[in-house]
């Protein structure tokens, strides 16, 4: 029997990602994530409940519509979720009710999921399954689920392999081959090696049309220690963004700021729920080496002490990289957080504008303001965790799919990726695919 994959969301865009496989009468999905950009527009002021429900969300394009498999809906064995960042797992809350299966995920992933819940006030009835790396957990008649060691930046992410009687379909989407990690342990590739049949390789292909191999992390760790220990910063205000779920940048961070004795201070909601996540799944407790203050008016009362202590005396991580007007430090710059830029305060971004219209224009405004303050902005001190086109070329040979799905990239993105299989031998529109959402494969 064929196996059949319907692309619900993150195919020929980025966001949004959720894929369902069908195996004879049996149904995997894979991931249930938000369109960040979309999702954000829409709740950039409070919302009315009306606008956050799931057919308003899923008619503004903010989450994936899962009507396109609702007569699938009763044969779902399992949600599969492979790792933590919100494009992947945001969208469980308003979507995984409609499912009678669990949630299965890492340790990590399943704590950031609980707080997601419980941030949200929004019911979960699913039971959440913490799973453990390269265990095979048999979830069906016919077929069966192993989580497998991949760096990407977030802990405990994973290459999930579904064994069928057909072959392994093996869903890769977000990872980079990462040798030398700063947290964690490199790719599994002998895991990998060990699959035999591969039928079907669902492929992250965000940085298709870069030729080279993404660095490590330990590459973005000597950038911040050449920004935070090779300038002198004394008598200046030190404030770095980067992502919550980040742990292994906000560990290089945390150690940079004790070495130059500064008392560094997380501030914002997000960072706490994602260090909080990492404590409860036993990966990084950095609460016992950095103080962190969770809402707005804590957050105020914190400011005015530091100011008073003198802020050349703190390392101060904040949300905000993306210049979202209400994070940690867009209202720094508007004055609604009282910090006091002077100048040549350093502002360092340890992460990338994310290619959205929204997200460029908030992050325009953003600099423009710290421009005005005449600070030192440090920009893009920062390393993918996505794989580039010699990560994907060196993971098609190590696998050997017989087909190939590009996802989780824009159309021209999926192309490329799809003549970098043509160059390996694969064939357009019999064993490479290009996949669209909405769209059905049968393979």
């Amino acid at each position: 029997m064929p196996i059949e994959i319907i692309a619900v969301g993150g195919y020929g865009e980025v966001g949004k990602n959720m894929t369902a496989v069908k195996v004879d009468d049996e149904v995997v999905i894979f991931d249930m994530g938000l369109h960040m950009p979309n999702y954000i527009s829409i709740t950039e002021e409070e919302p009315g409940e009306e606008l956050l429900s799931r057919k308003s969300l899923i008619d503004q394009e903010a989450i994936p519509n899962d009507d396109l498999i609702k007569d699938w809906r009763k044969s779902v064995k399992a949600i599969i979720i492979s790792h933590a960042h919100l494009d992947h797992i945001g969208a469980a809350p308003y979507l995984a009710s409609r499912y009678n299966c669990s949630i299965m995920c890492t340790p990590f992933t399943a704590e950031v999921l609980k707080l997601i819940v419980k941030d949200q006030k929004r019911p979960l009835p699913n039971k959440i399954e913490s799973k453990d790396y390269d265990v095979v957990y048999k979830i069906g008649e016919k077929i069966s689920v192993q989580f497998i060691n991949a760096t990407h930046s977030t802990p405990e992410s994973s290459m999930v392999a579904l064994h069928t009687p057909y072959g392994v379909v093996l869903y890769t989407n977000d990872f980079k081959l990462d040798n030398t990690p700063t947290l964690g342990e490199k790719t599994n590739y002998d895991a990998l090696k060990k699959l035999g049949d591969v039928k079907l390789l669902i492929l992250d292909s965000l940085y298709g049309s870069f030729q080279r191999k993404t660095p490590s992390e330990s590459v973005a760790k000597e950038m911040m220690k050449d920004i935070l220990l090779g300038i002198d910063h004394k008598g200046k205000a030190i404030v770095v963004s980067t992502f919550s779920s980040h742990i292994a940048r906000l560990k290089s961070i945390v150690e940079c700021g004790t070495k130059i004795n500064r008392k560094i201070i997380f501030l914002g909601r997000s960072l706490y729920k994602y260090c909080s996540a990492a404590e409860n799944a036993g990966i990084a407790y950095l609460s016992k080496e950095v103080e962190m203050v969770k809402y707005g008016k804590q957050i105020k009362k914190r400011i005015q002490r530091i100011l008073r202590e003198g802020k050349d005396k703190y390392l101060l991580v904040v949300t905000g990289h993306q210049g979202e007007p209400k994070a940690t430090l867009s209202k720094m710059a508007d004055g609604i957080v009282p910090f006091r830029f002077g100048p040549d305060d350093r502002v360092i971004f340890s992460a990338p504008i994310i290619p959205a219209g929204i997200n460029k224009n908030h992050r325009e405004i953003l600099e423009a303001k710290l421009k005005a303050f005449h600070v030192r902005i440090f920009r893009d001190v920062h390393i993918s965790g996505h794989g580039s086109r010699e990560d994907m070329h060196e993971l098609l040979e190590l696998v050997k799919p017989e087909h190939l799905i590009p996802a989780h990239s824009e159309e021209k993105v999926i192309d490329a990726t799809i003549e970098l299989a043509e160059q390996l031998g694969y064939k357009k529109n019999q064993t490479v695919h290009k996949v669209l959402t909405g769209q059905k494969l049968i393979v």
